[in-house]
């Protein structure tokens, strides 16, 4: 799916590319009303939106859904672009196809959030950006919340609701070897490798016991029944359930 030439039915070989004086000439028929120019100048940057989608393939969406999606982030792009400010046009697109992304992410996500945390963060993004524009570097959570008239506690929440969920498996290193994925830097406090290796030495205690000093200890201590439960199902007296016990368990002490 993802390595197929057609693409919502356009052929990805054959796309064009444009240079950055092509770009700007056909720019400046585009702020005219040239239509023929427009679709020129999105044909020549679909390679674009191609290559950014490329990142979001290992999250199972359809490539077509993806580059549909990047299309429209790239048509804003061309309606928000400002030739004046001597900015790349791929400088200025790459950041606004990836947020239309992300937000369909984030719209078709299993994990749903409330409309009005996302209000929340979306207008706490747009603030973030006014403020870096205006200042050159990124403003805190404290100046995002004031310009907001927020609590900083609610913009914080806001912004956490929204992060995309990242997969297990997302590789974080390559190198010519293995993969490093994001798993491998995640501590499991309930399977770790002291755990895994006393539950082989249990096995292998118990193992060194009669049948039926493995039964009794598997009712007591894996099935939680009591001594009495044990006599009754097994038909021998309480007292002789707990003197096996004990027996089973110092002999067990001597494997542990």
């Amino acid at each position: 799916m993802m390595n197929k030439v057609e693409i919502c039915g356009v052929n990805t070989a054959k796309l064009p590319t444009l240079t950055h004086e092509e770009k700007c000439a056909l720019f400046e028929r585009i702020q005219q009303g040239d239509m023929q120019a427009r679709e020129e100048f999105i044909r020549g940057n679909l390679r674009l939106v191609l290559r950014i989608i490329q990142r979001f393939y290992n999250r199972g969406e359809n490539a077509d859904d993806l580059f549909q999606v990047g299309c429209i982030g790239l048509i804003k792009s061309i309606d928000n672009f400002d030739l004046s400010q001597n900015v790349r046009f791929s400088t200025y697109a790459v950041p606004m196809i990836i947020g239309e992304i992300r937000r369909y992410l984030r719209d078709n996500s299993p994990m749903r959030v409330s409309r009005s945390l996302r209000d929340i963060a979306y207008k706490a993004l747009q603030v973030r950006e006014a403020i870096t524009r205006e200042k050159g570097e990124e403003p805190t959570i404290e100046e995002i919340a004031k310009a907001l008239d927020l609590p900083k506690e609610d913009v914080v929440f806001a912004l956490d609701a929204i992060q995309d969920p990242i997969s297990l498996y997302e590789p974080v290193f390559h190198d010519d070897g293995d993969a490093l994925y994001v798993m491998d830097q995640i501590r499991d406090d309930k399977n770790t490798n002291e755990d895994w290796l006393q539950h082989i030495a249990l096995s292998e205690a118990m193992e060194q016991l009669g049948e039926r000093e493995r039964k009794i200890l598997n009712l007591r201590f894996f099935k939680g029944k009591t001594q009495m439960e044990v006599s009754e199902e097994i038909h021998i007296s309480q007292a002789q359930v707990s003197r096996i016990e004990k027996a089973a368990l110092k002999e067990m002490r001597k494997w542990l």
